[in-house]
């Protein structure tokens, strides 16, 4: 049954975490902005056009900036709501009526796992949207000036390279294109002057690479599936999802990606990119479930001893979930360097804090 404490404590709890979002957000983009703020400024187009570029700019990374912070937001709201219960006596009547501590808190706990539930949502639907925007530099919002090309495999095997790359017309000078053992043609490596990038379309040349003076020019035996000759030393290469953001990215591109679409690129052929892929995968399963061990231990821990200082009991909250947060990395380092299994490597972290974190919060005074 919902009361009127249990209401008016949700709401606190969701203005807090509104405050710290903003405030945190907004910091982050003020230090940015005003530490780079020679890119945005003196451009073509004055005054106006540098505004728009700072909002296109910074509104397009809030998503990015909010999911590094995610955890961290929850449990500074989380834990500032309590104190703050606690440190003007509100929990005080609430136990004289009988009430216990874990029941009081319980509309902090629902908040906390309702934004927790924003962090899987924003990486699904809204950072693969903005991933374009990304990946543009503060000082070329236009894309015309030339940047480095990491490299990508595509999920068919093929591994693209390029000298440099110009994000507006989607061009690479100087490719590299090695096709797998798998191939009719065997492995197979080519060269390229230019690879221009054509969207997915209606048209069967698009969804992939115009390759043009190539070397070689033809080929006297079968080409490799995904690869279409259209003249003398001019080629079609037919991608799944190396196109031109995907190369320009380089082994780190897939961080952009949906989870649902990491599902499906668990079955690319380039093992050393699947293990990284399976550890981000399991990883983001997981993440909600760590996010909420790490705010029941942060509130358990504000709970345990009443008569505490508030400083001293925000101290040790931050103190544990900073150890929390470093075992995390730390697990999905070892994952990456295929020291532990991906599954393992996501789910210790759950394991280890997970029932401390339950016993903490059972022992707190009622």
């Amino acid at each position: 049954m919902i009361t009127t404490l249990d209401r008016v404590l949700l709401l606190t709890y969701l203005r807090s975490y509104a405050i710290v979002c903003l405030s945190l957000i907004g910091l982050y983009t003020v230090l940015d902005l005003f530490t780079h703020v020679d890119d945005f400024v003196n451009k073509p187009g004055g005054f106006k056009e540098s505004v728009v570029h700072i909002v296109r700019y910074y509104g397009n990374r809030v998503p990015q900036v909010f999911d590094m912070m995610a955890e961290f937001l929850t449990l500074s709201a989380a834990a500032f709501t309590v104190a703050w219960m606690q440190r003007n006596n509100e929990l005080l009547p609430q136990l004289s009526a009988g009430i216990p501590t874990r029941r009081a808190v319980r509309p902090v706990l629902f908040g906390a796992a309702l934004t927790l539930s924003l962090t899987p949502l924003n990486q699904q639907y809204v950072i693969p949207e903005v991933a374009d925007e990304l990946m543009t530099a503060r000082d070329d919002p236009q894309g015309a000036r030339a940047q480095m090309i990491m490299g990508a495999y595509d999920r068919s095997g093929v591994h693209i390279e390029g000298f440099v790359g110009y994000r507006r017309d989607r061009k690479v000078e100087r490719m590299n294109l090695t096709f797998p053992e798998s191939s009719p043609s065997g492995m197979l490596h080519m060269t390229a002057g230019e690879g221009v990038y054509v969207p997915k379309g209606d048209g069967p040349l698009t969804g992939g690479w115009v390759l043009t003076r190539t070397e070689p020019k033809a080929f006297d035996g079968p080409l490799p599936t995904n690869l279409t000759a259209l003249a003398t030393g001019r080629f079609f290469l037919k991608v799944e999802d190396a196109d031109y953001d995907a190369v320009c990215r380089g082994g780190t591109w897939y961080f952009y990606s949906s989870t649902s679409e990491l599902r499906g690129m668990l079955a690319d052929p380039e093992p050393r990119r699947r293990t990284k892929i399976a550890v981000l995968f399991h990883t983001r399963l997981t993440r909600p479930l760590v996010g909420a061990v790490m705010v029941v231990l942060g509130i358990a821990v504000i709970l345990w001893n009443p008569n505490r200082p508030v400083i001293l009991s925000a101290g040790l909250c931050l103190a544990l979930s900073s150890s929390q947060f470093m075992f995390v990395i730390v697990c999905k380092y070892l994952g990456d360097q295929d020291v532990l299994p991906a599954t393992l490597a996501a789910w210790l972290p759950v394991m280890a804090f997970g029932p401390a974190a339950l016993v903490a919060f059972d022992a707190v005074h009622t």
